[in-house]
């Protein structure tokens, strides 16, 4: 495993491209609405990311995926991709933003309830939150990334939903996608020791029924086996002297 510890100037500049993402996020969320279709939505992002951000929707054209944005609804896990389907009252949807600016990535998404949703979808969207938040605790240095995955997995299974085990956090930084794999399930005081300068995702993906997935034949959309609903909530991190820098946040969180 070769973990990338970012430089002081380098974290600058993941700074810069994780505050644009969660900017996207702000952006978007009034338009999260019952009839728009996930197709309009990649198109406003896109429109926002490269003309008024000046900078490069990641996902486009990476490994072909051919989007600006990933939305997942409802029993889709994740990496889904944008259409002409519309949000209807008492959907759940993730939003899932990466922006490339001066070379580095910002990552983040979040979860959208449209209009009336039931009590039961709520639940699962904010525990998979909790999770998120208490898995991001753990992050300071001496720490272990089985730390991480233990906090969100005890939460999880405690409130009986199942964590997908197939995706998984992720070193970002000039590439999309780096060491450490970022497990969001684990035992404490196992995996890599954290080190001030390490900078990764925590994006875990809770599920109302089994654990299990399978991609669609689109190559891209992964959805439950149950077809019971999903969801997943994602920050991009960076390891402090002291502990930890949530580098995507968003002013709704502050």
């Amino acid at each position: 495993m070769t973990i990338t510890i970012k430089t002081a100037e380098e974290i600058d500049k993941m700074r810069v491209a994780g505050k644009l993402a969660a900017e996207v996020l702000e952006m978007i969320a009034p338009h999260v609405v019952a009839g728009i279709s996930t197709e309009e939505l990649d198109q406003i992002c896109h429109d926002y990311i490269v003309d008024v951000q000046q900078a490069i929707p990641a996902p486009l054209n990476y490994r072909g995926f051919p989007k600006s944005i990933c939305t997942s609804i409802n029993q889709q896990i994740c990496h889904g991709i944008p259409s002409e389907k519309k949000l209807k009252n008492g959907d759940i949807v993730n939003i899932d933003i990466t922006v490339i600016k001066d070379g580095y990535h910002g990552d983040t998404s979040k979860m959208f309830c449209i209009g009336d949703v039931s009590p039961h979808a709520k639940r699962l969207v904010d525990i998979t939150r909790e999770c998120l938040f208490l898995g991001i605790a753990e992050v300071k240095p001496s720490a272990r990334l089985g730390d991480i995955g233990h906090a969100i997995q005890k939460h999880a299974e405690n409130n009986r939903y199942s964590i997908v085990r197939e995706f998984c956090g992720h070193g970002i930084g000039k590439k999309f996608h780096e060491d450490p794999h970022v497990m969001h399930f684990g035992k404490r005081g196992e995996g890599e020791i954290l080190e001030p300068g390490m900078i990764f995702t925590i994006e875990p993906m809770l599920n109302q029924g089994k654990r299990h997935m399978k991609i669609l034949a689109d190559g891209w959309t992964a959805v439950t086996k149950d077809r019971s609903l999903s969801a997943q909530w994602e920050h991009t991190i960076l390891v402090t002297d002291t502990g930890y820098e949530i580098l995507t946040l968003r002013q709704e969180e502050l």
